[in-house]
């Protein structure tokens, strides 16, 4: 294990997972497919020796219709394989910051409890500081390896309270935790609210990226700060929460990758001993990668809910050529990087397909993925007898792998639902997501809100990418142009213009990024008609949609809304839908040129003859004392960052405490007086939500609560924070600077559904 993202170089260190797994701890070897090495006992003296973890993670919550509420996540470790099954210890340690000491608390696990005082008569619930054991489940082992998960199944409380878990007989061979007892932290919401939100995209450095200038993922040292004043609930990845470019560079892919001739690199053989070598790559990398500080703090305290993107596989994957995306090497990584995205992301064991054999593949150029058959060989699998109610599953599996895509809802507490979208599982250079897949995304929360009619005020929806931006389809045709040929031809030759063009299909390497854009050409009809679904839903529903969007390494904040004309109140407006940009909190940002020109593109584009989309003026003025944009650029900021989602004001609880505050809610103050006059432009602030707007914001701290659309009771508004670096070059602590806006709630009137939507009159 290491606690250093960089050695003496710079560089990112990659340790080696020990062989010693080939073996048990007391020299017992694993039994073979199918069969755990030992399902009985809790561990030999030697004690259980951690490789990576523990990752908390959050599913789901159910009984969400009515006052019982279930708490539903799970602890991931990682250990050497060997006998014995691990437990863990969990117990609540009382109230969370700011709280009443609770007299009673409870927990239901899958264990028994343990000391305290006696549980209440007739259930399996126990009074504060008593703990319940939980033996873990194993995902997955083989002879490098143990994936085990704890299932934590928390009744809800009045208050916010804070858990504790432990795992005995665990232990860290090596680093600064080595020797010490394991033990972690989290902070579960009362039932009476909503969960207070991070979100983060971008995770990791691009290949060549200079590590040590950036000072590594210091952005997570803020992080922590914010959560040791007011804790999270739970933390949302946008997708790229872990880089895995470098195959080609130093990994098993670096000679492949190297090949001029493009024939040769479609038919490249993925034979098993590049399987082999490409699997130890990946999971050394997610071992090194999810065992760096602060991020290894963060995994343990704060439950996640992730969805992928393309660097989780490798840089692009989906947004290449079709010949070159069904080559056997990258259908290849395709499915190891989906093995161990659903090991350590979703404590899931990877599904075996059963369709291997028959996986996609290039007619002539030979199938070399039947190896991928022999994957799971000498290794147990945890069957995934059922499906855990959060995921979505697409009809059928996705055009270069044989998964189906896994959609995620659960809801955030009491008035906040959230819908994750896989935009790459069903990715190609034409489509992001099947028809099909659509349907079933939709029927799904009809069926949510039908169940829970008038409760859920605000859905937020993970996309990835961002879908309210300003288009750069001029730069496609450039990149697309006749123009480029001879250069191509000449970069052949003689290596003209090198960097222009990626070493896979040869194309110019800028365009499968611009085509990963819902605002790409390519995109254009498929995002149109998604957006005005989702605006016919939010009108149905009386429900406030704000869309997550990440990988373009800068923060901004879009937004759809009704033409002006129309002079329809924003909280009336369900046409109105913010879109929270925040990228990357790790990777380093594009230059200031580049944010530069993204903002003189920010012009208002229209929707059809209804809806208007454009960015919003949010930074008033660069972080700190830094100079990063232009004078006139206040929508984009080039600088690492990451956005805290929470509702605006607090509601009364039982015990007048909100998420265990004794503290007053913030005086309510002034309604919209902009709701009476004439909409103005997307230009200008569209509601009292977005005056002030930046760091000047009543939220922009990340702890306060802005109080705004109070007046419209529970869930009136949702405050957005973006914690933006002030000068990773000077502070290597990863300082921030806040800037923020409210988003109000919906309280529209249902009407006639519209004609079909029209195509957008600007590209």
């Amino acid at each position: 294990m290491t606690d250093h993202l960089t050695d003496h170089q710079g560089q990112l260190s990659m340790p080696q997972p020990s062989r010693e797994g080939q073996l048990g701890s007391e020299g017992h070897r694993t039994n073979g497919i199918g069969q755990p090495s030992d399902s009985n006992g809790v561990g030999q003296a030697k004690g259980f020796e951690m490789m990576c973890g523990p990752l908390i993670r959050y599913t789901r919550m159910s009984d969400t219709s009515h006052d019982a509420r279930m708490w539903h996540g799970s602890v991931l470790v990682v250990m050497e394989p060997g006998p014995g099954t691990p437990e863990l210890i969990l117990r609540c340690i009382g109230a969370g910051t700011g709280g009443q000491s609770q007299s009673e608390v409870s927990v239901l696990g899958h264990g028994t409890s343990m000391g305290g005082t006696d549980g209440i008569s007739g259930g399996d619930y126990v009074s504060a500081n008593s703990v319940s054991t939980i033996p873990a489940e194993k995902l997955f082992e083989d002879k490098r390896m143990a994936f085990w998960r704890f299932s934590l199944d928390i009744p809800l409380q009045e208050n916010e309270a804070r858990w504790e878990y432990k795992l005995p007989g665990a232990y860290y061979k090596s680093g600064s935790q080595s020797g010490s007892p394991i033990s972690r932290c989290f902070y579960v919401p009362s039932k009476h609210e909503s969960m207070r939100i991070m979100f983060h995209s971008c995770n990791g450095f691009s290949v060549g990226t200079d590590v040590d200038a950036w000072a590594g993922l210091a952005l997570w040292n803020d992080v922590l700060r914010i959560h040791k004043l007011k804790p999270f609930h739970v933390m949302i990845g946008g997708g790229d929460q872990i880089y895995n470019d470098g195959i080609r560079v130093e990994g098993p892919l670096c000679h492949w990758a190297e090949e001029e001739n493009p024939h040769q690199r479609r038919i490249h053989p993925f034979d098993e001993q590049l399987r082999q070598d490409c699997d130890d790559y990946f999971f050394r990398n997610y071992c090194r990668w999810y065992t760096t500080e602060p991020f290894a703090t963060a995994n343990g305290q704060i439950p996640q809910v992730n969805i992928w993107d393309d660097h989780d596989i490798i840089d692009g994957f989906g947004s290449y050529t079709d010949h070159f995306m069904r080559t056997p090497v990258f259908v290849g990584i395709g499915h190891i990087a989906f093995k161990y995205y659903m090991l350590f992301q979703h404590h899931t064991p990877p599904p075996v397909a059963a369709d291997i054999l028959s996986a996609p593949r290039s007619p002539g150029y030979g199938s070399g993925i039947d190896s991928m058959k022999e994957g799971h060989n000498d290794a147990y699998v945890m069957p995934e007898t059922e499906v855990d109610p959060s995921w979505i599953l697409g009809n059928g599996p996705g055009p270069y792998l044989t998964q189906r895509s896994r959609n995620i809802y659960t809801q955030l507490g009491k008035r906040i639902s959230f819908l994750g979208v896989d935009a790459r599982t069903e990715r190609t250079r034409h489509q992001i997501n099947y028809p099909e897949t659509y349907e079933l995304i939709f029927d799904r929360l009809n069926s949510e809100f039908i169940c829970n009619p008038g409760e859920i005020k605000h859905l937020i929806i993970l996309l990835g990418v961002p879908i309210a931006y300003p288009r750069l389809v001029w730069l496609e045709n450039i990149l697309r142009s006749p123009i480029i040929g001879p250069i191509r031809f000449l970069n052949k030759r003689f290596g003209v213009a090198n960097g222009l063009f990626n070493k896979f299909d040869g194309a110019v390497d800028l365009l499968d990024d611009l085509d990963d854009h819902y605002t790409a050409r390519t995109h254009k009809r498929e995002r149109n008609e998604f957006v005005h679904r989702l605006q016919d839903f939010a009108q149905k529903h009386s429900v406030r949609i704000t869309i997550l969007g990440g990988d373009v390494h800068l923060a901004a904040a879009g937004r759809f809304y009704s033409h002006p004309n129309l002079n329809i109140p924003t909280v009336q407006d369900h046409r109105y839908m913010a879109n929270v940009i925040s990228s990357a909190i790790t990777n380093k940002p594009p230059p200031q040129a580049v944010a530069n020109m993204v903002a003189r593109r920010n012009r208002i584009h229209h929707l059809g003859k209804t809806t208007d989309e454009t960015l919003l003026d949010l930074f008033n003025k660069n972080p700190g004392d830094s100079i990063k944009t232009a004078k006139y650029n206040h929508c984009t900021m080039p600088s690492r960052n990451f956005a805290i989602i929470s509702e605006s004001s607090r509601s009364s609880t039982p015990t007048h405490l909100a998420n265990g505050s004794s503290s007053a809610a913030p005086t309510t103050p002034p309604t919209n007086n902009n709701n009476n006059k004439k909409r103005k432009d997307g230009h200008s602030p569209l509601h009292a939500g977005e005056e002030n707007a930046g760091t000047t914001h009543p939220a922009a701290s990340g702890v306060d609560n802005s109080g705004l659309f109070a007046e419209l009771g529970p869930g009136g508004g949702l405050d957005v924070v973006y914690r933006v670096e002030i000068d990773a070059r000077r502070d290597r602590d990863g300082r921030t600077e806040g800037y923020a806006f409210t988003v109000p709630l919906l309280q529209s009137t249902p009407v006639k559904v519209e004609t079909p939507p029209e195509e957008s009159t600007e590209p």
